[in-house]
């Protein structure tokens, strides 16, 4: 027997398809908010959100007509219905308030500019009438005891703890994505005023100061000091934000966010051109740190393709992908030598003596040439009558010439010594620099092979029988889509009736390759990331072994020509900052730091 089901018991199916957790009320009452034009908002919870959440905003308010109809399904100020591809506001399907009403105790209390506050109360789906409230302006939201109406819904809730920092991640999320609105969260689990867990007040400035601003508050001063500002547009879709070095990596993907039009969004497609942008620069443990935010007219993409509206799907996904990774990899580019500040801290750290801080010692720095003066008066006139002169350099380390003066003024300074016959010690204007030279010539070797093999192509070797792989037909369809792409790269593929593909072509550079197995690797990507560089991986890792192979090898001593050729090479190549596989090539030490080191300041 087919029945209609009653108005209480679809919005409890709706609340299990919008309301998961208590950030997931959280999120849709914050984003009703900003909604509403709110410039500050603030959130209380207890008990983890379990017993309690109250979101107050400075917004335009509702009436107290507005009221009852707000808690109605499909119910919304923010869309009229005629283009449901036309979304500009975070919220537009009107099920949040009815849904969190129908799963526990909600009270909206209102008041728009011009009239008096009103306030309405829903317990279970049960709405009571609306009564008159003091309210200076805006709407205060009090959700209690959430999912009190379907308690099997509280057995599958995590411990306080971990709810709390669901709700911290997206109230986070939400402040990076509205840099001119200010957020404070809130712990009142004891009572009284609570304690404050996560507070920034509302930026000021352009697009870019806005946003460096925030996310210096949100995500620390290491990120923004080291990340790289993107901006770049393709075909009506506009990329910007800021991503990080590929020296300030993460040993996870926690530090990657991406917004859409605004919307904080977890998308397959953006995750997979991410690593597609940073895969020549990291090893497969380590995760690039990116904030990044594309805009465009809401008619290239459809929000409308998950309940949380946390997916979206682009209508030309290869422009997207494309434009995520051109814009990455040119700003990594841009960035030449450059590597993170965090290694020097850490360098810094390891000096420092663990659990004792250095006696500081007042003293005046003396100018340059009074220095110069002091080290031609102390300088020995000759090597031979000084006893123990020839003590005076470690058996490790190889002094070299002083180099010209004018050299200590370029970033990477002049070479004075090589350390161990592999480490370049630097002199430079502010300080010294410390270069691995060989991972340093092995990465401008691996440039300039990637350089050629741009130029020349991948050289593919025929097989002198193809390998036929078997495959459902979507697999199929999916592999042949991108057979010029892997064509470049010299692998080869073509139908072979059916739901068969013939690898006829392998990559000359791999030697003997399992060709079936790279194909299902392939696959496995696509269906994963979206995208594939299983190819270009394993191509680009031989090109790495030649690279080390062909570079300066530890234990060799070079001249001293020799090592500032190096470092001005690298000061000229992109990416020289850091190996093959993200480690910094690199130390650089300010000659404030190391005087702190010794006491001095």
């Amino acid at each position: 027997m087919i029945r209609q089901l009653d108005e209480t018991a679809i919005n409890r199916i709706a609340a299990g398809e919008v309301v998961e957790r208590p950030a997931s009320a959280v999120k849709e009452l914050v984003e009703n908010a900003i909604d509403a034009g709110a410039r500050r908002i603030e959130i209380d919870y207890a008990d983890g959100g379990k017993t309690l959440i109250r979101v107050r905003d400075d917004g335009c308010g509702m009436s107290s007509d507005d009221l009852p109809l707000a808690l109605s399904r499909h119910a919304t100020s923010k869309i009229d219905g005629t283009d449901l591809l036309d979304i500009r506001s975070f919220g537009f399907r009107g099920e949040a308030l009815p849904s969190l009403g129908a799963v526990g105790r909600l009270t909206i209390t209102s008041r728009v500019e011009g009239a008096e506050g009103a306030s309405i109360a829903v317990s279970g789906g049960r709405q009571s009438g609306v009564k008159p409230a003091a309210l200076n302006g805006g709407t205060v939201v009090e959700l209690r005891d959430l999912f009190y109406a379907t308690p099997a819904r509280l057995k599958f809730l995590r411990t306080d703890r971990a709810e709390v920092q669901s709700i911290t991640d997206v109230v986070k999320r939400l402040a990076m994505a509205e840099p001119l609105v200010g957020f404070t969260l809130r712990d009142v689990s004891d009572g009284g005023e609570g304690r404050v867990t996560f507070r920034v007040a509302p930026e000021n400035g352009d697009l870019f100061s806005a946003l460096h601003g925030r996310l210096t508050a949100v995500l620390g001063k290491d990120f923004t000091e080291n990340a790289l500002a993107i901006d770049a547009e393709r075909e009506g879709l506009r990329l910007t934000g800021f991503a990080a070095l590929p020296t300030y990596s993460r040993g996870a993907a926690v530090a990657q966010f991406f917004f859409v039009n605004g919307r904080p969004v977890r998308d397959k497609l953006l995750i997979g051109a991410l690593r597609a942008a940073y895969f020549d620069f990291l090893s497969r443990d380590r995760y690039p740190a990116v904030c990044l935010f594309i805009d465009c007219d809401p008619h290239l993409v459809d929000v409308n393709v998950h309940p949380a509206k946390s997916e979206v799907r682009f209508r030309a996904p290869g422009v997207a992908r494309g434009l995520v990774v051109s814009g990455l990899r040119h700003a990594l580019a841009g960035a030449g030598h450059r590597s993170s500040s965090t290694v020097s801290q850490q360098t810094l750290g390891a000096l420092r003596p663990e659990g004792q801080e250095a006696r500081v010692y007042q003293m005046d720095r003396p100018g340059p040439r009074t220095v110069q003066s002091s080290y031609e008066w102390q300088a020995p006139r000759d090597p031979i009558e000084t006893p123990g002169f020839a003590e005076m350099s470690a058996p490790s380390a190889r002094v070299e010439p002083d180099p010209e003066p004018h050299d200590e003024a370029l970033p990477l300074g002049a070479a004075r010594a090589q350390l161990h016959e592999n480490y370049i010690l630097a002199q430079t204007a502010t300080g010294l620099v410390i270069v691995d030279a060989h991972a340093a010539h092995e990465r401008l070797v691996y440039e300039k092979l990637k350089a050629q093999m741009a130029q020349n192509g991948v050289a593919s070797q025929a097989l002198l029988i193809p390998e036929v792989v078997d495959m459902s037909a979507q697999d199929c369809a999916a592999l042949l889509e991108i057979a010029d792409d892997l064509a470049t790269l010299g692998l080869g593929i073509e139908p072979f009736g059916g739901t068969a593909i013939a690898v006829r072509e392998t990559p000359a550079l791999l030697g003997r390759v399992d060709a079936k197995a790279m194909v299902l690797d392939i696959l496995d990507e696509l269906s994963d990331l979206g995208s594939s560089q299983s190819v270009q991986a394993k191509v680009e890792a031989v090109l790495s072994r030649v690279a080390c192979h062909g570079s300066v090898r530890t234990g060799r001593r070079m001249r001293a020509e020799e090592m500032n050729a190096l470092l001005r090479e690298m000061e000229a190549t992109p990416h020289s900052g850091q190996c093959n596989h993200g480690r910094p090539t690199y130390v650089e030490l300010k000659m404030t730091d190391i005087e702190r080191l010794f006491g001095r300041t």
